[in-house]
């Protein structure tokens, strides 16, 4: 939650943007989802689309308005969150973390 990467993993031919998206991507979730009520990044890129003020937001250091992140919640609250990048359009990547949360989340406290 101190927005440190804990693991970062880069494929042989990922492109250099990749690791700061996905870095920014998962702070996102992190910094703005639990005041905001989202746990994946695409719930920021909707939160644009309705609030007047929340455009303001996407100003602020490391946040970016992309789908590609989902959080890792444990007893309900967020405490980290697994961002990725690379694929042809961020809706592909918010899958694969999903599935990425998914193969680990019986792992957090519930």
């Amino acid at each position: 939650m101190d927005g440190v990467p804990q693991v970062v993993l880069r494929g042989d031919h990922a492109p250099v943007a990749t690791g700061e998206s996905s870095f920014r991507k998962a702070f996102t979730v992190i910094t703005l989802g639990p005041e905001f009520g989202f746990d994946r990044s695409s719930g920021f890129f909707e939160l644009l689309k309705k609030n007047q003020f929340a455009p303001q937001l996407a100003t602020v250091k490391n946040v970016i308005a992309l789908p590609g992140a989902v959080a890792f919640k444990a007893h309900g609250e967020i405490v980290g969150a697994l961002g990725i990048g690379g694929a042809p359009g961020g809706d592909k990547d918010e899958v694969c973390a999903a599935a990425g949360i998914a193969k680990v989340a019986d792992k957090l406290p519930q």
